[in-house]
């Protein structure tokens, strides 16, 4: 697996954090200069349809040799996280033997009080940060993935397949990955994101997901003379988050329990906002924590009749579930081809969304397969080495399954 690894690395020199006040597609000028450079590369494989248009959407067809076997499609993304991304460092650390691991010529650690997951991959290749930024494996180590899965069914004709369409898309970070997907030129009948977390996971439920930005308008005088006119918008922000449930943070929950999670907040005097994510599984329970934040807005703004209070709620992606149990064919093909790969499959509901969540709403089931990594988005992220060989045994189990499938 020289050529994943090599693959891997020569990936992560490009700088694609992607950039939500933009709102150009794609949002950065980093992401079509990885995505040109993966067209050549793509090219360079013979692929056939290699495509990419302006907005950043890059597809092609490793054509099949079974007519009757359904085409599917495998997708990533070429964006990373709204954390440090330029000059990744990364560090290889071969054959882990346990302990913390120190990181660049820092202080940063990778330690194993933080991640006791750590000990699970003891004799293994890790590759980490330098301490200093982050890795990029999401989602840069799915491409990999991908192309080195496609390199293998290149070399061994003799495995059967059917079509199988690749597709790279922007700005998957900042929820617009699926926003100008050309399904029109991926012809798949389902395809999988390869967008997971740590070996052996496989996902086809997500959050249901809001943004919510709650204003306050106050008004600023001078502190001397303040009595009775000052209205510090600050003051009453801090006394708005005080009020959320404590125990419904992301740091408190897990599993199937949402949240809402404080991601920003400004102020000043005159005028503070609060920028929250909400999340949950559950359809009731996602349109009840709405409901809660506008029962808490209006109590505020009775608190404090002379400010002004504003709610803005958007929806951004919702729960794949819905679209995925009509076709569950494809969740039991990738559990099948994790095993054939020897892997223990891990289905578990995504705490967050994938491109895929929204591209199941848009008529392409679409469920999310593990990459290896862990710790993404900051500086502790890290990648077996082994997790990413396995990530590309069982896509080529995946597609050499699919080709005996047949709809009854």
């Amino acid at each position: 697996m020289t050529t994943l690894l090599e693959r891997f690395l020569h990936y992560l020199t490009f700088h694609t954090r992607s950039d939500a006040t933009n709102p150009a597609c794609p949002s950065s000028e980093g992401q079509l200069v990885f995505a040109r450079a993966l067209f050549d590369e793509m090219t360079a494989m013979g692929l056939a349809q290699v495509t990419l248009d302006e907005h950043g959407y890059l597809t092609a067809c490793l054509p099949g040799n079974q007519p009757e076997a359904p085409a599917i499609g495998l997708i990533a993304h070429m964006d990373t996280a709204d954390y440090e991304a330029r000059q990744v460092v990364p560090q290889i650390v071969e054959n882990y033997q346990g302990g913390d691991i120190c990181l660049g010529k820092g202080d940063e650690v990778l330690a194993i009080r933080q991640y006791r997951f750590l000990k699970n991959y003891l004799g293994q290749d890790l590759i980490t940060t330098d301490g200093t930024t982050l890795l990029g494996a999401d989602d840069k180590a799915g491409i990999a993935e991908i192309l080195t899965a496609v390199q293998h069914l290149q070399a061994h004709p003799e495995i059967p397949r059917g079509d199988l369409w690749i597709g790279f898309t922007p700005d998957e970070e900042i929820g617009r990955g699926a926003d100008r997907f050309p399904l029109d030129r991926f012809p798949a009948k389902w395809a999988y994101t390869v967008d997971g977390g740590e070996l052996g996971e496989l996902e086809y439920e997500n959050f249901n997901a809001a943004s919510a930005t709650v204003r306050i308008v106050g008004n600023n005088v001078h502190p001397g003379t303040a009595k009775g006119s000052m209205i510090n918008s600050q003051t009453l922000a801090a006394r708005f988050h005080a009020a959320m449930p404590p125990e419904q943070t992301p740091e408190c929950t897990e599993g199937y329990e949402g949240f809402f999670h404080l991601a920003r907040m400004e102020g000043t005097v005159e005028e503070s906002t609060l920028h929250y994510l909400i999340r949950d599984f559950d359809d009731e329970g996602f349109a009840a924590r709405q409901a809660q934040l506008k029962e808490r807005v209006a109590s505020l703004q009775l608190d404090a009749p002379k400010a002004r209070i504003t709610l803005e709620i958007e929806d951004n992606y919702r729960n794949m579930r819905s679209q995925i149990e009509p076709h569950m064919h494809i969740v039991q093909l990738a559990r099948a081809a994790m095993l054939a790969a020897d892997v223990a499959p891990k289905i578990k509901p995504i705490r967050g969304g994938t491109d895929g969540a929204r591209l199941s709403f848009m008529g392409l089931p679409c469920p999310n397969i593990f990459t290896g990594g862990h710790n993404f988005h900051g500086k502790h992220e890290f990648i077996p080495l082994q997790s990413m060989e396995k990530a590309v045994a069982t896509l080529v189990a995946l597609v050499r399954l699919t080709s005996a499938w047949r709809a009854e």
